[in-house]
This record gives C-alpha cells, structure tokens and sequence, in this order.
C-alpha cells in the first residue's frame, strides 16, 4: 500500500475516533503529496519521493517545536510534538548509534576513501543509503569523525 493511500484510510480514522492532532498532521501530508504530485504532473509518485515529503514535514515540525519552546509557546509547542508523534509512526525506523557507525564504515571502504578530501564521495553514497533512516547533520557529523581518525 502506498503512503498516500495509508494516509488516506488513516484521516477516516482519525476522523472517526475525533483524534484533531491526527486529522491536521495527516492532511498536511496529504496536502504535500498532492501539490508534489500536482508539480511533477503525474498522479502517483515514487515511495522514495513520498517518503522524503513526509521527512520534510517531520523537519518542518520539529524546527517550529524548537522555536515555539525557545519563545515559552507551550500551546503552539504542544501542537508541533503532537504532529511530530503522529507522523514519526509513518517514517522507518531511525538506526542506532552502532548501526549508523557499521553502515559508514563499510561506505567509507566501498568508496575507497581515506580523507576529509573524500567526504564528498561518502555523503552522497550514505545520504542516499541511510535517508530517511538518519539525519543528514548526524551522518556528516560521523564522517568527519570517522574520516579524521
């Protein structure tokens, strides 16, 4: 079953149980995958690219959580980790600390490479890899260390 069409039976549920945190992070989904869909002009679109527009609203929630709890907004804050909770059951599983180290290491031995002048190589073969299982910022932080060491 494609995401949109889980997130499509997931609005009736949640329409149904009258859960509003569910109906708002899943319309906006929804919202997102049509107007990707409406750009690109196809009517359905790959799981990968689902998946990243469903990563960039997580983004997007969490950026603003941030801000609201630096400007003491629990209410507004309270909305983003509501939304946050209900569109993180939708993305994979984020991979350990230990899981993430293995992955870059055998990626840094499949491309060969051996210096911070070759980070380049490594980000894009692990951005591509790892995406949506970890965060970009984490990943490039891991190389440095790994390639430094």
């Amino acid at each position: 079953m494609s995401l949109e069409k889980q997130i499509n039976d997931d609005i009736k549920k949640a329409m149904k149980a009258g859960d509003k945190a569910a109906m708002r992070a899943l319309r906006a989904v929804k919202s997102a995958i049509q107007l990707a869909k409406a750009e690109k002009g196809t009517q359905t679109l790959s799981a990968e690219r689902e998946m990243a527009i469903l990563q960039k609203q997580v983004k997007q929630r969490k950026d603003s959580l941030a801000i609201y709890e630096r400007e003491n907004r629990t209410d507004l804050a309270q909305k983003e980790a509501e939304e946050i909770a209900v569109l993180e059951r939708y993305l994979p599983q984020p991979l350990s600390e230990e899981e993430l180290e293995a992955a870059l290491k055998r990626i840094i031995s499949e491309v060969g490479a051996s210096s911070m002048k070759d980070m380049g190589k490594v980000m894009g073969r692990a951005t591509k890899e790892l995406a949506g299982r970890a965060d970009g910022k984490v990943i490039s932080a891991k190389v440095r260390t790994l390639l430094n060491s």
